[in-house]
């Protein structure tokens, strides 16, 4: 896919399309040398990619106001956008070979592929691949969790490091063998947030042993789920400071 863009197409054409594919765009001008060898390369490069990847060719001159929203000092100036934000660029002419990297970079890998996929096989293939993967050993997680699959759940979920959703999730399926505590994940399940997050802070309030730090993880696991800016997670974040302190 192969097009001219605008200032008044950018956002459309660049921002919005990114979302579903990277978009590639090339800043270039009709005085330029240098994009007269690059431009041809892109295209080439991008139509053998088979829609994969997306080109947009915007001439600098006739669109200043988005040559200067980016900042373009040099042209040829390439810049990629993936989920609506630059995420790669280079300035200049480059070699075949350097472009070709350069647009492979912003491709699926094959793990990317199989998580995409989400079935368990899929899912542990992708773990073959690349090893502690969260968004393969979570979703893997939950499916040997449901089968009560739990040891194997927990090793796989053990992979993962610096995953606040891993954590939580492993702290879960070994607390939910208490009874005191497995009305809280009923409720979570059952869309009731606040009434699941205030039962397990409520329990960490009232014990001291070692299940306090399982409590914390899954209390921070379903935070880390809602998002910071979520009222529910701001305040759930007071009573949890609270509870520990």
């Amino acid at each position: 896919m192969i097009f001219d863009t605008t200032e008044q197409t950018f956002e459309q054409d660049v921002i919005e399309r990114s979302r579903e594919l990277p978009v590639v765009v090339d800043f270039w001008a009709a005085w330029c040398g240098p994009c007269r060898q690059l431009t041809p390369v892109l295209e080439r490069l991008v139509t053998e990619r088979g829609g994969k990847v997306a080109l947009a060719k915007l001439d600098t001159d006739a669109n200043p106001s988005l040559a200067a929203a980016f900042r373009i000092q040099g042209i040829p100036a390439v810049k990629a956008f993936k989920d609506g934000r630059l995420v790669a660029e280079f300035v200049g002419a480059q070699p075949p070979r350097n472009v070709e990297r350069f647009l492979d970079a912003l491709l699926p890998s094959e793990a990317d592929a199989l998580v995409a996929a989400g079935d368990e096989a899929a899912l542990r293939q992708a773990l073959a691949l690349e090893p502690g993967r969260a968004d393969a050993a979570i979703p893997l997680a939950r499916i040997l969790h449901e089968r009560g699959e739990d040891e194997e759940a927990l090793e796989v979920l053990g992979n993962v490091s610096g995953s606040f959703a891993a954590d939580g999730l492993a702290a879960r399926i070994r607390l939910e063998q208490d009874p005191a505590v497995r009305e809280a994940f009923e409720a979570l399940d059952a869309g009731e947030t606040e009434k699941g997050l205030d039962a397990l802070i409520a329990a960490i309030a009232a014990n001291d042993d070692d299940r306090r730090e399982d409590l914390r993880r899954a209390v921070v696991g379903v935070l880390d789920d809602l998002g910071v800016e979520h009222p529910l997670a701001r305040e759930s974040r007071r009573k949890l400071a609270s509870a520990l302190y």
